[in-house]
């Protein structure tokens, strides 16, 4: 009995803080008993949130009903459930992160537009409009040299005009050992030629350069002191300059939020159907990556789960990782789960 209550407790110091007090206890019960009767799983529980708070988290699914027994509420191992815990938590944190980008960039313009209406008490040098398109191409060339530590960019490649050898800048080599240039582009660009041509003489240059599969927006960021933000998707008809210490800081922890997700740029050029996975472990990947177990795995995909098993190891094996919070981490770098 004391040997059993010890890994009662073991097992709850797992979830602790994780997830709710009264989900740990639904799921706690339901090892006890190895699980319920789907039909009873709300009585046994105590009532359907507790149940589709386990499922969704992954901590526990449905069995379906065979010839000879009932459909069964089956909790996961402690480990598979921790890890459907912690991914939960891994994509509410970077739709947080990206929340919090896009209310201070509406704070950003709503300073902007309506500071005049503040009889100056919000200092217009902070955030300002930038609509002439000639200043808005002068501000993003010349941004970069006012950089003495750090260069941050984001480039999703959107133009109005075809793409030219030079659309952007490389670092100067001034910069070199002094600043730090670091940009994220979107992984099309590794299908386009002349992106691919900019990308690489960039980090000749001395620019570390990540691909990621989608780069929601430009910018260009200088130090701790200066970010333009596009107001359209070419960012040529118009711009926000920051200066503001709050919103340049949010811009900073977005950019390492995105630069930790991103899979470094290489000397050859990626070939993305070779990179790619066969579609049944990718298939296998993507339903980790919500939290499912081999169990639940096996079932939605018509498979053993000795082949979902066996499909991980090898996914992790490509990866390089040993285990599957570890591969999910490393194939959302890689751009091949969202």
């Amino acid at each position: 009995m004391v040997a059993e209550a010890a890994v009662h407790d073991s097992v709850r110091d797992l979830f602790k803080d994780l997830v709710p007090p009264e989900v740990i206890e639904a799921y706690d019960q339901l090892r006890a008993s190895n699980g319920c009767a789907k039909d009873r799983a709300e009585e046994f529980v105590g009532g359907a949130d507790l149940v589709a708070a386990l499922t969704s988290r992954g901590m526990a699914h449905v069995l379906p009903h065979t010839p000879h027994d009932p459909a069964w509420l089956r909790p996961a191992s402690p480990d598979i459930a921790l890890q459907g815990v912690l991914a939960g938590h891994q994509h509410q944190l970077a739709r947080d992160q990206e929340l919090l980008l896009d209310g201070n960039r509406r704070l950003a313009e709503a300073q902007a537009r309506f500071g005049n209406d503040m009889n100056g008490r919000f200092p217009d040098h902070l955030v300002s409009v930038v609509s002439d398109r000639t200043e808005i191409s002068e501000l993003s060339a010349s941004l970069v040299n006012t950089a003495h530590q750090d260069w941050m960019t984001l480039e999703n490649l959107t133009t109005e005009m075809p793409l030219t050898e030079d659309f952007a800048q490389p670092p100067l080599p001034s910069s070199a050992g002094q600043v730090r240039c670091r940009s994220i582009y979107s992984a099309a660009a590794a299908d386009d030629p002349v992106a691919w041509r900019i990308i690489r003489a960039s980090a000749d240059a001395g620019e570390q350069a990540r691909l990621l599969p989608n780069v929601p927006m430009k910018m260009k960021l200088a130090d701790h002191t200066t970010a333009l933000l596009p107001l359209t998707p070419a960012g040529t008809g118009g711009a926000l300059l920051i200066r503001a210490p709050v919103i340049i800081s949010a811009l900073r922890e977005y950019f390492e939020l995105l630069w930790d997700r991103a899979t470094p740029v290489t000397s050859d050029r990626p070939a993305a159907p070779a990179d790619r996975l066969p579609p049944a472990h990718q298939a296998v990947l993507e339903m980790m990556a919500t939290g499912a177990n081999d169990d639940a795995i096996a079932h939605r995909l018509g498979i053993s789960v000795t082949t979902v098993r066996r499909y991980m190891a090898l996914i992790m094996e490509r990866l390089g990782v040993s285990s599957r919070f570890a591969a999910g981490a490393a194939a959302q770098r890689r751009g091949w789960i969202g």
